[in-house]
Parts: C-alpha cells; structure tokens; sequence
C-alpha cells in the first residue's frame, strides 16, 4: 500500500488515477484547487485543498506521500512548466522525497524520422501553446540534477478518450505506440492502470514513456 497524491484529481485523468489506486487499496488523497466541488470521488478518498503550482502546497503534502501525481489541465501554457519547477524546488533536498508522475501531453513524442509531434507542419495550430507548455515541463525534468525522482507520461497523441478499462496497454519510450493499423489508441481509463502500475512496479525511471494499445 502507498500513499499517493494526486493533484488534478477533479479532472478527466486525475478522477480516474484516483479511483484505479483507490481501488487498489492504496491510501489517495486528491488534491484540487476546489474541494467544494468534488463529490463525484469514493468516500474513502481524503479531498484537501492543493495546487501543484504552489511550492507551499507541494511541501505541506510531500511528507505524507510516496507518490505525487500531476495530472493538471485549464489554465494557459504556462501551467505545466510552472507545476514542474515548483515540484522541483520544492522536493529538492527532502529527506525521502515522494517520486513525481507528471501526466503530459502526446504532443511532445517523437516522428519516425526524430522531430516532435507538435512541431509537424500539419499539427493543430489550435493545441500548440499547450504542447509547448507540455514540452517545456519535460525538459524541466530532463535537465534537473537534483536526486528528484520523476516519470513522465505521455497518452496518445490524439485517439485519448474516456472509455473502457481494459487493464492491458503497451508502452513505448519516445514513439507513439502504435497498432497494426498506424492507430495509437487509449482510454483515461487504460491510462490510469499503466500510471498506478508504474507507481506499484517502477519500469521508467526518470524517463518519459508512452502508452496505448
């Protein structure tokens, strides 16, 4: 049993993390902007107020977790890197620091040929400045060096839907994951078993990995 955070955890992701731990038996404690307007998580879920932005909020919650998972959305571009820098500075040199799981963007995985997704000439002009917001927050924990353990977690990079729990997935590193077809396809649902199995049974390390079917 762990005991996991999950900031984010009112949202599409962040619900579902919470539920699939939860049901796991793992001690959740959701951490939201807003805990008034929560009512939709198991009782047995604690909902605090928390904002993976706030270094204060960070260290108040840190002691007590083994994991902290951010699993944020809303907001401009500027969300994601500023919730990485704040973890960051706030784990730096805390005894038995809890390990980070920031849920990113697909945006940010590679082509065949090594350029990233988000930078293609086709690529929706419309979810731009969130990819780069994704993609500065992944190279914020790529270039840390400073004994905080991280893994960050790439859906697909556009069939990500609420859906069906399968419990299989398979997981890439910097590719999508792809099927016979081309297809790279996941449910929030199949997302929120690969990221508590990886807090169970730690595969990536200070890595970024991909998931789909």
């Amino acid at each position: 049993m762990s005991d996991i955070v999950v900031f984010g955890a009112g949202g599409t992701a962040g619900s579902r993390i919470a539920v699939e731990a939860f049901d796991r038996g793992h001690r959740v404690v959701a951490a939201v902007r807003r805990p008034e307007a929560i009512s939709y998580l198991p009782a047995g879920i604690r909902v605090v107020t928390g904002d993976a932005t706030s270094e204060r909020s960070v260290r108040e919650l840190a002691p007590q977790a083994d994991a902290l998972v951010v699993a944020i959305g809303g907001g401009d571009h500027t969300l994601w890197p500023d919730a990485a820098r704040c973890l960051l500075d706030a784990l730096r040199g805390m005894p038995a620091a809890p390990r980070v799981i920031h849920v990113g963007g697909g945006a940010t995985l590679l082509t065949p040929a090594g350029s990233r997704l988000l930078d293609e000439p086709d690529f929706p002009e419309e979810y731009r400045d969130a990819a780069l917001g994704q993609a500065a927050a992944l190279e914020l924990y790529r270039s840390s060096a400073d004994g905080v353990s991280w893994t960050y977690v790439s859906p697909p990079p556009l069939e990500f839907h609420p859906g069906e729990r399968t419990g299989r997935y398979r997981t890439g590193t910097d590719q999508p994951v792809t099927d016979i077809d081309g297809r790279s396809v996941l449910s929030y649902e199949d997302l929120a078993v690969a990221v508590v199995d990886e807090i169970e049974n730690p595969q990536f390390r200070n890595m970024r990995f991909t998931v789909a079917y």
